[in-house]
């Protein structure tokens, strides 16, 4: 399940809490266009405004849904043991992998994170990805603790950010990366805009958004990078550029994709956790010109 794309979808949320037909709409679209795997309570996923019974409910409903499909669901958490209770909920609906990003209130260590992972690795029977997103746990991950992480029994993935724009330096990073870890724990891509660069540079997964609400638009990528067409790969991705500049212009994609969830009739116009609040009613038709322009599917 860690290669191919891997299809991270929005969790809808309601004032009257999570909003299940929303979610099913949502994994509908995956299945139908047989993503490689489904990433549930990622960052776009919400996961860290979402209680533990929603967490549970959210990882249940994607199993019984995702049919042949496998399921990563994320354990994220500040306290290590709600992090092992969050793994042992998804374990018992039967998620296929965890994810774990190293969340934290205090600025976490090198050894404050290489134990949490070796602690849930103790606890869990399931593969474990290692999340590295800066952008939310404000940690950075050094070559050599994913390295040293990576050897723990389970490890099968490493789920990194953007990596540079340019071809040459992208692949610098991703050989540097990989020189680090033991066979069979494979790269796997998260910044959208960047997915090309990085599939293109090694990356044997995209962990991405943009397949969680247009997985039919993302898997023509990631096809196109597992038949070895690099030209092709840029080329696709350089078609999305207007939905990257809709990422960058709101600080990140997950009010753009619950926007585009709403103008897809898919869930409510407003279906984000607060105090996330949606656009407006100018950025949304934005969103809605730029699906029906780019035939966004």
């Amino acid at each position: 399940m860690f290669s191919g794309l891997s299809a991270f979808p929005l969790t809808p949320v309601t004032n009257a809490g999570f909003d299940e037909p929303g979610f099913v709409r949502i994994l509908e679209r995956i299945t139908s266009a047989g993503a490689d795997s489904i990433g549930v309570l990622g960052s776009t996923g919400s996961y860290a405004y979402l209680t533990r019974p929603q967490r549970s409910r959210i990882a249940a409903i994607a199993k019984s849904y995702a049919g042949n499909i496998p399921v990563m669901v994320c354990v994220g958490s500040v306290s290590t043991d709600e992090v092992l209770r969050l793994a042992d909920d998804a374990q018992t609906v039967g998620a296929d992998a965890l994810l774990l990003p190293p969340v934290s209130y205090q600025t976490l260590r090198e050894d404050e994170v290489f134990g949490l992972f070796e602690t849930l690795m103790q606890h869990v029977s399931v593969p474990v990805c290692i999340y590295d997103n800066p952008g939310t746990t404000r940690f950075e991950f050094s070559d050599e603790l994913h390295g040293r992480i990576a050897r723990l029994p389970g490890i099968r993935s490493v789920k990194i950010p953007g990596v540079p724009s340019s071809p040459v330096d992208a692949r610098v990073r991703v050989q540097r990366l990989k020189s680090k870890l033991p066979e069979g724990v494979t790269i796997g891509i998260s910044g959208d805009a960047s997915a090309a660069t990085g599939l293109n540079a090694g990356c044997e997964v995209w962990y991405s958004v943009c397949g969680g609400l247009f997985p039919l638009t993302a898997k023509e990528i990631t096809d196109a990078s597992a038949r070895g067409e690099h030209v092709r790969v840029v080329q696709l991705s350089e078609r999305l550029q207007p939905l990257w500049g809709l990422f960058r212009k709101h600080g990140g994609s997950i009010r753009v994709m619950a926007a585009a969830a709403g103008v897809l009739g898919l869930t409510e116009t407003d279906c984000l956790p607060r105090p996330l609040r949606p656009l407006s009613a100018s950025d949304i038709a934005e969103i809605a010109t730029v699906i029906s322009e780019l035939n966004l599917k």
